[in-house]
């Protein structure tokens, strides 16, 4: 490593105190067969498995040293090969990001680019072949330490093998965009660096990274080093010969970063500079100019992590990993009473996801009730139904298939079936008349320590409670549609919900493997308000005059999963309507009532698109019924009105207490709304383009949170 790259390590290192540093540890072992003596680096933090391997710039530097002791030794030629592996079940998962968060400057950002492609390199330069084994979970830097190996195998029972970059708002830096395509071909590189990590941050699994072609050989997790040890021997003696397919640098290069640049499009629609930088490098590595290519993913590196995009994807990164664990407000868990048995009050498809959640989850019994027999049998088979595709696709074997669906049963006498339950969940028609009645009829046959939870969108969960002798055991749990997916739930307190109550109730949603944020009782909670009022703009826009492409189009600049009548027709334009009817009742002044939504739903449509094409185009009979005023707004001045619209009510939203702070408000819409992660949510957003104080007179979070530190 040169002496200017050890100065800017050790400069990157003194601004990260914190950092948790990685040791390379070099131990020699005589490879069997009689194969010659062998240097074997192992990656460790020292920590368990619950606390990845990482590379700071300390992390760097004593990498670099053990590179120092075995280059020194491959010179000499006392050992005839290196290797490099992780401690049990990790390899290395990259860059420690809460150092990146800490630079201020671009000469530091590039620092780290530079470090880790210096130190990186020096295992391609050794005067002996070099092997990288990927016994555990790899992402990022601990992928590309292994691509710049000579050779590499995996272990089948690897979980977790990405490059993760660009869902954070990165490019793979180390080597990623320019030597994964070169080992594996264009378009299988754009799959991993882009279609995958833009795809939710898709893993893959030890087979998938050997039939990439990532890695040369693959073996069983009980005795990978071993196995993999022997294979390296019959490399190194020449009994075995490792061959690639040839890489295709003609046509088929420039398809595959065409075919990666409409998938860009496609999810972030221009708004976000990381897939595309990305996508520039592997164009530029089809010539095979290694060199190059680092010199390009360092200036990337250095320019994203001094924007704003890699700040709110870092801070989006921790509200899902750190916030979501330790929801605030929550009470002592300590409170929290013991679940043996939940029921299920409905049938429905909704009522029959909840139950299957609670079945694989909780593994206690499940009962549901509703008024007939035959929805009843209906819901139960659903559940049925499902655990025979988990059995199909081995997700369970049969005994746990067996004991599962013996848990779970279906009756219509709510005292029989809800008598000795702990926890009893409505999931009936969102009708205030409706739910409370449930409610009364559950209270008189469910135990006094009973939690009753209600699954309402919108809802007065104080007002659900109001008519009962003990609503101090009512709580709202909103989940988010399709259950199995999206991770948020929304716990509601009402005004008499007990501590004891919601201490059970987020220690249920813990075991659901949940997202639960506390949420004031306060019309339509937080994701289905800031929606509403998202959507209720853009229908005003388009009752206004302007027309429903230009309106659709004004926000494409936000990179949303979907545009916002997709959305509609996901949620479904009856729920819709009846959520802006709710808060229209809530905030006359604030959320209107779209007369084209209410015709469009009176019609019976499912939605404003029909697909034919394959591709969304405005439905004729939807376009017949729509009447419109003479207003016509530009994408621009849409984009404004709708931005101004959502910060606004999110100020009023923080000033009423629906949450502790902006950082849930980003976290529901994460987790329960799909927000990208490149965004942080919105409120780094509306922050970043001057929208929050323009509406509000002040930023949502303070300056570095989210953004550089000044």
């Amino acid at each position: 490593m040169s002496t200017s790259t050890a100065e800017l390590l050790k400069g990157a290192a003194e601004l990260f105190p914190g950092e948790v540093v990685t040791q390379a540890h070099v131990r020699h072992l005589d490879l069997p067969a009689g194969a010659g003596r062998f240097a074997l680096i192992t990656l460790d933090n020292g920590l368990d498995h619950t606390k990845p391997t990482t590379f700071g710039p300390q992390s760097l530097a004593n990498l670099s040293a053990a590179i120092d002791q075995v280059e020194q030794e491959a010179s000499d030629g006392t050992v005839v090969g290196v290797g490099i592996t992780g401690k049990p079940f990790i390899f290395a998962v990259g860059a420690d990001l809460k150092g990146v968060e800490l630079l201020k400057r671009h000469e530091d950002a590039l620092a780290i680019g530079r470090g880790g492609h210096e130190v990186f390199k020096r295992l391609a330069a050794l005067a002996v072949p070099t092997f990288a084994y990927y016994n555990g979970a790899a992402m990022g830097g601990g992928v590309e330490i292994g691509l710049h190996c000579r050779y590499r195998t995996v272990s089948a029972a690897l979980p977790a093998f990405s490059l993760p970059e660009v869902f954070l708002g990165l490019v793979p830096g180390w080597g990623g965009c320019t030597l994964l395509p070169n080992l594996i071909g264009a378009d299988r590189a754009v799959s991993v660096v882009i279609e995958n990590s833009l795809n939710q941050n898709k893993q893959l699994k030890g087979a998938q990274v050997h039939e990439l072609g990532i890695a040369d050989a693959i073996f069983e997790g009980a005795d990978f080093l071993e196995r993999s040890l022997v294979w390296t021997a019959s490399v190194l003696k020449g009994e075995l010969s490792v061959v690639r397919a040839e890489v295709d640098r003609g046509e088929a290069w420039d398809r595959a970063v065409e075919r990666g640049r409409q998938i860009a499009d496609s999810k972030v629609h221009g708004a976000a500079p990381a897939a595309y930088r990305a996508l520039d490098i592997i164009a530029a590595a089809k010539d095979g100019d290694l060199q190059a290519g680092f010199d390009a993913e360092d200036r990337a590196l250095a320019d994203l992590i001094m924007g704003g995009e890699l700040r709110s994807g870092i801070y989006a990164f921790n509200l899902v990993q750190r916030r979501a664990k330790r929801p605030a407000g929550a009470p002592d868990k300590a409170l929290a009473r013991p679940v043996t048995k939940v029921g299920v009050v409905g049938a429905g498809l909704m009522a029959s996801q909840l139950a299957l959640l609670f079945l694989r989850r909780l593994e206690v019994p499940v009962v549901l009730t509703d008024i007939d027999q035959e929805r009843v049998d209906k819901g139960v088979g659903y559940v049925h139904g499902e655990i025979d595709k988990l059995l199909l696709k081995s997700r369970i074997n049969q005994d746990k298939a067996n004991r599962l669906k013996g848990l779970v049963s279906g009756v219509l006498d709510k005292a029989e079936g809800f008598s000795d339950a702990d926890f009893i969940i409505e999931a009936v028609f969102e009708e205030m008349g409706v739910k409370q009645k449930v409610f009364a009829e559950v209270e008189a046959v469910a135990p006094a320590h009973a939690i009753l939870a209600t699954n309402t969108s919108s809802l007065s969960v104080s007002e659900m409670a109001s008519k009962l002798k003990n609503p101090e055991r009512v709580v709202g749990f909103h989940f988010f549609n399709p259950v199995a997916i999206l991770p948020l739930l929304e716990i509601v307190r009402g005004e008499r919900t007990d501590d004891a109550s919601l201490a059970t109730a987020f220690g249920v949603a813990k075991k659901l493997k949940k997202s639960a944020v506390l949420v004031k009782d306060a019309p339509a909670f937080v994701v289905n308000r800031i929606l509403t009022r998202f959507m209720g703009e853009i229908q005003n826009v388009i009752d206004e005059g302007t027309p429903v492409e230009v309106a659709e189009r004004a926000v494409e600049p936000l990179g949303l999963p979907m545009s916002p009548l997709v959305l509609l027709e996901l949620v479904g334009p009856a729920i819709g309507l009846h959520v802006s009817e709710t808060l229209h009742g809530a905030f006359p002044d604030r959320f209107t009532v779209s007369r084209n939504l209410a015709a469009v739903v009176e019609a019976g449509k499912r939605g404003f698109y029909v697909y034919d094409s394959g591709r969304p185009e405005l439905d004729p009979e939807v376009a017949a019924l729509l009447t419109q005023g003479d207003v016509v707004l530009t994408e621009e001045q849409t984009r404004d009105r709708v931005l101004d619209a959502v910060a606004q009510e999110i100020g009023l939203m923080l000033d009423e207490g629906v949450v502790a702070e902006a950082q849930d408000i980003d976290l529901c819409l994460l987790t329960g709304a799909g927000w990208p992660f490149h965004l942080g949510g919105i409120t780094p957003y509306l922050d970043r383009e001057g929208v929050s104080e323009r509406v509000n007179g002040k930023r949502f979070l303070a300056p570095g949170v989210a953004s550089v530190p000044a």
